[in-house]
């Protein structure tokens, strides 16, 4: 099956720091491609893997579960737990509610979780009733390209196929159940105007998950796929000082914490990402 532009996985081998990143609900790894690749430039270790059933048509979609994409990105995990010493997760809507079930789950494999846009819950009047809508309805209209910024389009479906939709509501509704266990450091990243994931679910995450290390940022000048948008720049230093900061210490010819030292991991480790 012939894949969409730029929906193609992304793995590069870096340092003993290791990133997986996660793509949205109908998306590819287009979307987060950017992210993968500035974190692949500070000299990490990324994998950002194609979700089952996405990147190339809709009815594709229509055919896989959230188990199939979840097990995706399991898979890709722990290969980077035996490849690096430590593991970050990043995910764009779905792709964040997914990187939430993986800290959830994986405890200490995880050393830390950035989300952009997390998705949390489905507000749609209807989404009560996909259970039967699904069975009668094959495909709605396509959610992709939220974009701010002219000329900059998301890669991704122009449908959305309903079992698809259920699939999601289903996940979205255990990841809820899932989030006090979420201890890992946290970096929330959540646009002011989303049309496709409204503020109050990164709200909800951030009340239900169980860090003490939590940090939100707004993103004034973006719509959903912020990774895109003009705040991506944004999102793409203060998701590398983030991890600067959680890894500074570690040696990385050993991965071993060296007293008195402060480890910088590539250039523009120290950077805010502010304004």
């Amino acid at each position: 099956m012939p894949l969409l532009p730029g929906a193609q996985p992304f793995r590069h081998d870096g340092g003993e720091i290791g990133v997986l990143v996660c793509h949205g609900f109908t998306g590819s790894p287009q979307s987060v491609r950017p992210w993968a690749e500035h974190l692949a430039r500070q000299g990490l270790t990324v994998s950002l893997p194609l979700l089952p059933g996405h990147g190339t048509r809709w009815q594709e979609l229509a055919i896989t579960s959230r188990e199939d994409w979840y097990a995706e990105l399991d898979r890709e995990l722990r290969g980077l737990a035996e490849r690096c010493r430590q593991v970050f997760v990043c995910g764009l809507s779905m792709g964040g509610a997914l990187a939430l079930r993986l800290a959830a789950r994986h405890g200490a494999r995880v050393s830390g979780v950035a989300l952009v846009n997390p998705a949390h819950k489905m507000h749609d009047r209807a989404a009560p009733a996909l259970p039967l809508l699904r069975h009668l309805v094959p495909s709605v209209k396509g959610i992709v390209s939220d974009i701010a910024k002219p000329g900059t389009p998301e890669s991704g479906y122009d449908r959305v196929p309903l079992t698809g939709a259920y699939q999601l509501r289903r996940l979205l509704q255990e990841v809820d159940a899932e989030l006090p266990r979420v201890t890992q450091p946290l970096l929330l990243m959540h646009s002011a105007q989303d049309h496709v994931v409204p503020p109050v679910d990164s709200a909800r995450i951030l009340s239900r998950v169980s860090s003490a290390d939590v940090t939100e940022l707004v993103l004034e000048r973006s719509y959903h796929v912020a990774t895109l948008d003009h705040d991506a720049e944004i999102v793409f230093a203060e998701t590398h000082a983030f991890i600067s900061r959680l890894t500074r210490g570690i040696d990385e010819d050993s991965g071993d914490v060296v007293p008195g030292t402060d480890t910088r991991l590539g250039k523009g480790a120290a950077a805010s990402g502010g304004a």
